[in-house]
């Protein structure tokens, strides 16, 4: 990981001065690194093993931290990381142009990985943006908000990380159905990491996300426990659901009341269960692998989303 790190820094170098510190800002803010380890985990499964996989990894991780710039400036928020939003530091135009640039860059280096692995980037891109689009547009009714939220969270997210498997074992030489096998486990471990997320967005007292505790709930963006209780019919959580219909609570006390109200309702659990339910899908999907290191890790990852979850 440390060498995929240093690859990052080395991609985003530029004579353009302006662009070069836009680039480097949130790849210095840190971040799990997930899709790159991702990456080198799936590339366990295979016996060609070597420095194409570590810049492989990297260019998962550029595609990943270009489309924070862009998500930054859509939804208009100001915090990543633990840092200021680029678009608060340099504007909008100066954030979709070095979202814009990480995405040429990762491509840069997936253009030497050879054919497959640019088709399969290819594929992934579209996704996102096909999620990204879904999620701005929003659902065609109330009625279909849950499954429209699983959808954009597959593509807009839980694509990456399947991608992110995918290659690695793809690279490696891995035999075609343990590379698909990968993809399809490592989506699901995807939607269950961003529930996860959605969890602890309401129910963590400390910042584990590069987020304030209930960003999603200030900003307005809906997340599954919003959607869950959304639904409800109970008298009792009708000043929850008139709270957040509201829009944006920018104002503290509001918010204070809706994120405690959320913090009590049944639709934490309700999330919960489904962390587990797609951590188990991922699961089924890991144990039909060759048995190895790798695929303990794996398992490992289906834990510890659980874990991070129940405990968060």
């Amino acid at each position: 990981m440390k060498l995929v790190e240093e690859r990052l820094f080395a991609a985003v170098e530029t004579d353009n001065g302006l662009l070069a510190t836009a680039a480097r800002h949130l790849i210095s803010a840190g971040g799990k690194r997930l899709r790159p380890f991702l990456v080198l985990l799936g590339a366990q499964f295979g016996a060609h093993r070597g420095e194409h996989i570590l810049s492989a990894a990297a260019s998962m991780e550029l595609t990943h931290i270009g489309t924070l710039y862009h998500d930054d400036v859509m939804d208009e928020a100001t915090i990543r990381r633990g840092v200021p939003s680029a678009h608060v530091l340099w504007g909008t135009k100066v954030a979709v142009l070095t979202g814009d640039f990480l995405y040429s860059r990762a491509s840069q280096i997936l253009a030497e990985l050879g054919d497959e692995a640019i088709r399969l980037h290819a594929r992934t891109f579209s996704r996102l943006c096909e999620g990204q689009s879904a999620e701005t547009a929003g659902p065609q009714s109330e009625a279909d908000r849950l499954p429209h939220y699983l959808d954009v969270l597959a593509n807009k997210t839980a694509s990456l990380f399947a991608a992110s498997g995918e290659l690695g074992g793809l690279l490696s030489g891995a035999p075609g159905e343990t590379v698909a096998r990968i993809g399809r486990a490592c989506e699901a471990w995807g939607i269950a990491y961003q529930l996860s997320d959605d969890v602890l967005d309401i129910t963590s007292e400390a910042d584990q996300s590069g987020k304030p505790p209930g960003a999603d709930l200030r900003e307005g963006v809906p997340t599954l426990p919003m959607i869950y209780a959304a639904r409800s019919s109970v008298a009792t959580d009708a000043r929850l659901v008139e709270l957040m219909r509201s829009g944006q609570l920018t104002d503290p006390a509001l918010h204070a009341e809706a994120l405690k109200l959320l913090q009590e309702h049944p639709a934490v659990e309700m999330t919960r269960a489904e962390v587990r339910k797609w951590a188990g899908v991922a699961r089924q999907e890991i144990a039909d692998l060759p048995s190895s290191p790798a695929r303990d890790v794996l398992e490992m990852l289906c834990d510890f989303v659980v874990d991070r979850t129940e405990n968060g």
